[in-house]
């Protein structure tokens, strides 16, 4: 069987990486939020939902961290203030928590010779960060090997602007960019960005908040195989 598509990018956060849930649980069960990790993984998706659903751009997470501790069980009285210390702490290098189930399914990519990389928006980290988690690096080594790691920070140009795009399409010069996908989870920064650059976007949407939504979802990376 041909496979969908000929090569696949990855966004950072929120599909190899999460805010990390051992310091974030912490911090917020101070105002009564759930310590437990797969609320803080729900809390991930479901923000990062309403941010894309209220048309916030990349520079405003306002509605993620108010949804966020909402979602962790914070109380309504405690929500404020809890939402203000998540936006003091949730910095770009908070976002470093591998998400565990979704390394597999990079690994068999790669074993059945699936070129792969990854576009981010990010502070000029992500290289680095992706790197020392093992999860992936340019060329062979510990973790998933990718044509590329492209850094917002790095290039000068962040999503939803197409033109992120192609500094990694310069990597994948054989394939025709409408058999490329992009997979992140970001209505607004992910799905718009990579339709406007001619790329098929996939959103990663694990708790299905996007029912209906015109465009491919997954739960989980496993999906791609």
């Amino acid at each position: 069987m041909a496979a969908r598509f000929d090569a696949y990018l990855f966004d950072a956060g929120g599909v190899l990486v999460l805010p990390d849930p051992t310091v974030l649980s912490p911090l917020l069960a101070y105002f009564g939020g759930d310590v437990e990790i797969d609320a803080h993984r729900r809390a991930h998706y479901w923000a990062m939902a309403h941010k894309s659903w209220n048309g916030d751009s990349e520079t405003d997470w306002s509605i993620y961290d108010d949804e966020y501790v909402a979602s962790v069980g914070v109380p309504p009285e405690r929500r404020t203030e809890a939402a203000a210390v998540l936006r003091h702490v949730k910095g770009h290098f908070i976002w470093r928590w591998p998400i565990p189930e979704h390394r597999a399914p990079l690994v068999e990519l790669e074993s059945r010779g699936t070129p792969l990389g990854v576009v981010s928006n990010a502070f000029g980290q992500i290289e680095a960060l992706m790197n020392h988690t093992r999860i992936c690096q340019v060329g062979p080594g510990p973790g998933v090997n990718m044509r590329c790691i492209i850094d917002s920070h790095v290039v000068g140009v962040a999503k939803p602007d197409p033109q992120i795009f192609e500094h990694a399409l310069a990597f994948f010069p054989e394939f025709e960019r409408s058999r490329v996908a992009y997979v992140g989870d970001s209505v607004t920064m992910d799905v718009e960005g990579a339709r406007a650059a001619g790329l098929h976007p996939i959103l990663v949407d694990p708790y299905d908040d996007h029912l209906g939504a015109d465009f491919e979802r997954i739960r989980s990376l496993s999906d791609l195989l």
